[in-house]
């Protein structure tokens, strides 16, 4: 537990720092605990510490520690591929989807929500850097799906995301984060109301806080090495 304790108070305390550097407030980012092959009882002492919004990539992994861990109070992000096939689970159990990349993907999330759930909270996947390794979609390509998404009934286009090429320099980190907030506004302009950034994770929080991220996905500061 002290461990834990430790850790995040200095993800907050770096969040707190990067905020100020460029005159944000600290309580305008969400800190998403990425827990990825990492135990339930992870989950568990994090939250007894006051953190309430955990990531999971894997579909079968995060279903068995929501199980696990029913009796808390815990917002869950889908921050994995997302295929055909995971829909549904994804639509029932999550309250947020980072990744899509796909109309298809999006319709089947709405169709699949229960509605006493409300809209799921999804954010568009955008391979900022081109890279092939990656999924998400080109900027060019970005209007169109976004269009779609925001007439679906069951979802709700928070938003966008990103996992930008590694960088060692700060000023290129900033200058991929900074594409995607430029994305962000294009689509309030288009009449899109959208209020996140995902972006920034251990390595590159600091530029993409800069670059006004709203939500930083953190786990191996938090969490410590996965095996």
């Amino acid at each position: 537990m002290n461990n834990m304790r430790k850790n995040l108070n200095r993800v907050h305390e770096q969040i707190v720092e990067a905020a100020s550097a460029c005159k944000r407030e600290p309580d305008s980012i969400l800190l998403l605990a990425v827990s990825k092959k990492k135990p339930a009882s992870d989950i568990r002492q994090a939250w007894e510490l006051g953190q309430r919004d955990f990531g999971e990539n894997y579909l079968q992994e995060a279903l068995q520690k929501m199980e696990e861990l029913k009796d808390l109070d815990i917002s869950w992000h889908f921050i994995g591929a997302i295929q055909s096939n995971k829909t549904r689970n994804i639509a029932e159990a999550f309250d947020w989807a980072h990744c899509i990349d796909r109309a298809k993907i999006a319709r089947r999330l709405s169709e699949q929500r229960p509605a006493e759930l409300g809209p799921l909270n999804v954010c568009i996947q955008v391979n900022i850097d081109h890279e092939s390794s990656k999924a998400g979609i080109e900027l060019a390509e970005l209007p169109e799906l976004a269009d779609a998404i925001h007439q679906l009934p069951g979802i709700r286009l928070r938003g966008l995301m990103t996992i930008p090429a590694p960088q060692e320099s700060f000023d290129l980190q900033r200058s991929a984060f900074a594409k995607l907030a430029e994305a962000l506004e294009s689509l309030r302009q288009q009449g899109i109301d959208c209020d996140t950034l995902s972006m920034g994770m251990t390595q590159d929080m600091e530029a993409a806080i800069a670059e006004g991220s709203t939500l930083v996905r953190i786990g191996t500061a938090i969490f410590g090495e996965r095996v």
